[in-house]
């Protein structure tokens, strides 16, 4: 065993060779141990920080999206170095060296091998003209030569996929996605064979094939077929069948990147390798050289080496903890399995085979219906060894922690697909695994939310965000999170919380049961509200929520029939209000597009009333100084010029940043700047539960950033891609693809519907991004009700939205009308002309005002006889 260093002593070096997830997660194991006597330097060969590859789907469709690994601040710590674009290629044990494809030299004292796997190659005629699904930048390029490939080809591109693993399944729902035929060749008679049994992998043939793929399987390739030009044309089967391809990706599986394990030609070879690859390593990971660990895939204990996340993390928390001075130890590989793809769920954990001795089966086939649930006992049916679920995998987060243990009911409860409803009540025990990617119990669950003193102030975590960031627990794959959530729930209500939905103490209703009685029932006032549901006056949750409500259904004025006094501050002014009193001033301006003279408008307005200017990243114009007896003059200047207002006050749609598109741009497919104006024109003024903002880029180049956006447009040669659920903020979220190659008409229909739903169901304050995340099924949930209309209430939703479209009005231009609502803007009630002369401005270095300091303002006094202190900013009184 190591010893653990000391903070007087100089710091022990700590050399990673690689930068995938093992690595990262070493070094955040380190991290979060303490650095203290340590210094850890990564190489990595790729150019990028660490990055999730259990997410490498996402970039195959999204190439912009980020797949980095934690947050890049943790190696900002002096005691941790990322180097990229450094590949080790030779270790040097006796002088405690390692050497770089650069020719440089590291030494260490500690070295952690974390090379990880190739992907596996073909060793057949033609392999050079075919694809691997491995790295960024291989997906990147998948991604490239479909796109290419559909506009030289002018058609449909056939991507045809070598491996019906894991992998292979992965890579051909990305290409189905791109809008390719997906074509699977397995050599296998039925796929994903090492994880599903015959009836298994059966039924999941039936589902992939129903879900528009080609499967080719029993049979291997034999040759890639490619024109003169090296264009691939086919693939030619051992049986002489010629399968046409204008792509070909291999993913038959990777291959332990071993080389630096291994003697070079004439020298002795010290390291001991696995029989398929790999360096042997003991059950605290080091390998048979003192002071040389492996992890991840390159590592190979017990005769495997596997490419699973859950057993690499162990390592490398194992080997953390070994250098911290701890005693832990591998426990094996956990080879469960849960994938969803195309609709399609699958999950495979345990002794999956029943090769235990006496093992029991019982098994729920449904060949129709694509359906396979088995289960797998002890001979006396009580003990659980594992489980496969095809088609219908909703068992599978109830039994995964309980491997190995006593199930609470007969073994026939949990096959949900056989009619007996939901799996049963599961108390699960302290040491039960709860996250198998981060191995976190849920023991370390309860601990965190009873207040382990992992948390500032021994504080009890009792929302489920923060629970995961506490915990690591459902941070990777994600599919643990809905028995997080449940453990939560649980563990509040055994400790006295009550986990209640209700909007406030006030209203006993969720949002959501709220906003639906609301609207069933056609109330319209906050008073008929409150005696039907709530109690008291209402507080500063239920009346800004109550007012959203009514505005959300009803586009009348929001400050009439008694909601001015629900509203928030910002919606009673119609404006903004800033840090020294002042408000700001943001005329739409629909898609960024605005004409000479409009802007001619905006200058002078500023100039004329001495206001801060701003171009927003709405690709807006904010006006800022303005006091509240100012707003009505400065907006009917601006209504009178053709502006409405831009509600950047309202928890309501924002702006749809556009790019220039396809008029004048050369790479613009679409007119990114019509599309947005029209989104933009019809969902303007629609209240939510929180502010939303849209994006339309006209080309898969993104310049409008619609993925960092709740409702998102691309352009595609065929239409326009779908994105929702995009939020920026302090979590930011990338917006995910709910539709593709949409004409203009079925677009709107469902973005229409996605509002509507958000609208009607989302929490208070909630953002889309969170929303989704918490919906039963995610994405695919909101694909179902928007896309598929499986509630059967899309007409409804509309509907709702063309009430919204049709009984729009500009707020701003109807107060003007009105000489009762102007007599809100008024700085004093009990004296209408006076002006608030505390409001006090400096010019700043740029050329423009900004608030005085408390300082500056200390240094105007009521009679100006006192001048101001030479040197100091002269204030300027906002005098329009």
């Amino acid at each position: 065993m190591t010893e653990q260093t000391s903070s007087t002593e100089t710091p022990r070096r700590i050399v990673v060779a690689g930068g995938g997830p093992a690595a990262h997660r070493f070094a955040d194991a380190m991290h979060a141990r303490g650095l203290d006597g340590w210094h850890v330097t990564v190489l990595t060969e790729e150019a990028h920080l660490p990055y999730d590859r259990v997410a490498l789907s996402k970039a195959l469709t999204e190439k912009d999206v980020d797949l980095t690994l934690g947050t890049a601040s943790m190696w900002d710590h002096p005691s941790l170095e990322l180097k990229t674009g450094e590949r080790v290629v030779k270790i040097n044990a006796e002088a405690k060296t390692v050497e770089t494809a650069a020719g440089n030299v590291v030494e260490y004292d500690e070295l952690v091998v974390a090379t990880g796997s190739n992907a596996a190659r073909l060793p057949i005629p033609g392999a050079e003209h075919t694809h691997v699904y491995r790295t960024l930048e291989d997906v990147w390029a998948i991604n490239e030569a479909i796109t290419g490939l559909r506009q030289k080809l002018g058609r449909k591109v056939n991507a045809v996929t070598i491996g019906g693993g894991l992998l292979g399944l992965e890579s051909a729902a990305g290409t189905e996605q791109l809008g390719a035929n997906p074509i699977v060749i397995d050599g296998s008679q039925w796929l994903m064979a090492t994880q599903l049994d015959e009836g298994a992998g059966q039924a999941m043939g039936r589902l992939i094939k129903g879900k528009g793929f080609e499967v080719h399987g029993g049979v291997f390739p034999s040759e890639v077929l490619s024109d003169d030009d090296g264009q691939v044309t086919g693939v030619l089967m051992a049986d002489g069948r010629v399968i046409d391809a204008d792509i070909v990706i291999v993913a038959i599986g990777v291959r332990p990147r071993d080389e630096l394990f291994r003697a070079a030609e004439g020298e002795e070879q010290v390291f001991s390798l696995g029989q398929r690859g790999g360096v042997v390593i003991n059950d605290y990971c080091a390998t048979e050289v003192d002071g040389i660990w492996a992890i991840g895939e390159v590592a190979n204990y017990g005769g495997m080496c596997l490419g699973l996340v859950a057993p690499a993390n162990t390592m490398a928390e194992i080997v953390a903890d070994r250098l911290h001075g701890g005693d832990a130890t591998f426990p094996g590989f956990d080879t469960a399995t849960k994938l969803k793809l195309s609709g399609v769920d699958v999950a495979s954990f345990g002794d999956a085979f029943a090769k235990t001795e006496h093992a029991l089966e019982i098994v729920y086939a449904d060949p129709a219906r694509g359906v396979y649930q088995k289960i797998v006992t002890t001979d006396d049916a009580k003990t659980l060894l594992g489980g496969i679920f095809v088609g219908d995998a909703s068992p599978y987060m109830s039994l995964r922690p309980l491997l190995g243990r006593e199930l609470p009911a007969e073994p026939g409860a949990f096959l949900s697909a056989a009619g007996g409803g939901e799996a049963p009540e599961t108390e699960l025990p302290d040491d039960a695994t709860l996250c198998s990617c981060n191995n976190v119990t849920a023991g370390t669950i309860r601990d965190a939310i009873n207040g382990c003193g992992a948390c500032e102030g021994n504080a009890p975590v009792q929302e489920l965000g923060e629970l995961k960031g506490c915990t690591r627990a459902g941070t990777q794959c994600g599919s643990c999170v809905p028995m997080l959530k449940k453990l939560l729930e649980t563990e509040l209500t055994k400790s006295g919380v009550e986990v209640s939905k209700a909007l406030c103490e006030h209203i006993e209703l969720s949002r959501q049961e709220l906003f639906d009685a609301i609207r069933v029932l056609e109330l319209t006032s906050f008073e008929e509200i409150m005696a039907k549901y709530g109690t008291g006056a209402g507080c500063d949750i239920c009346k800004p929520t109550i007012a959203n409500i009514l505005a959300s259904q009803n586009s009348a004025y929001v400050l009439d029939a008694g909601r001015g006094t629900l509203q928030d501050t910002n919606d009673r002014a119609l404006a903004n209000m800033q840090k020294d009193g002042t408000y700001s001033v943001v005329p739409r301006i629909a898609g960024g597009e605005i004409t000479p003279k409009k802007l001619g408008v905006i200058a002078a307005v500023a100039e004329k009333y001495n206001l801060y200017t701003k171009i927003t990243g709405g690709q807006r114009i904010d006006m800022f100084g303005a006091r509240l007896e100012q707003l009505p003059e400065i907006w009917k200047e601006l209504v009178d010029a053709g502006f409405e207002s831009g509600q950047a006050y309202g928890k309501s749609l924002r702006t749809v940043k556009s790019c220039v598109g396809s008029t004048w741009c050369r790479f613009g497919v679409q007119d990114s700047v019509a599309m947005a104006i029209q989104l933009e024109l019809r969902y303007r003024g629609l209240r939510s539960p929180h502010k939303l903002k849209m994006g339309v880029s006209g080309c898969a180049r993104e310049c409008a950033e619609a993925r960092g956006k709740d409702v998102g447009v691309i352009a595609t040669a065929d239409g326009w891609n779908l994105y929702v659920g995009g939020n920026g903020g302090a979590t930011p979220a990338h917006a995910q693809l709910l539709a593709k190659d949409l004409d203009d008409e079925t677009l709107i229909k469902y973005i229409d519907r996605y509002f509507m739903y958000y609208i009607r169901t989302a929490d208070r304050l909630q953002r889309t991004a969170r929303w989704q995340e918490e919906l039963d099924g995610g994405i695919k949930h909101v694909e179902d009700v928007v896309v598929k209309d499986t509630l059967g209430i899309a007409a409804d939703l509309e509907a709702a939205m063309a009430k919204h479209v049709d009984t729009y009005i500009d707020e701003w231009a109807d107060t003007l009308k009105d000489p009762e609502r102007l007599r809100r803007f008024r700085s004093f009630v009990n004296a209408p002309d006076q002006k608030d002369d505390s409001i006090t401005f400096v010019p700043d270095e740029r050329g423009q005002m900004r608030p005085a300091t408390p300082e500056e303002k200390g240094k105007v006094l009521i009679g100006a006889s006192i001048p101001v202190r030479p040197g100091s900013p002269e204030p300027i009184r906002n005098e329009a």
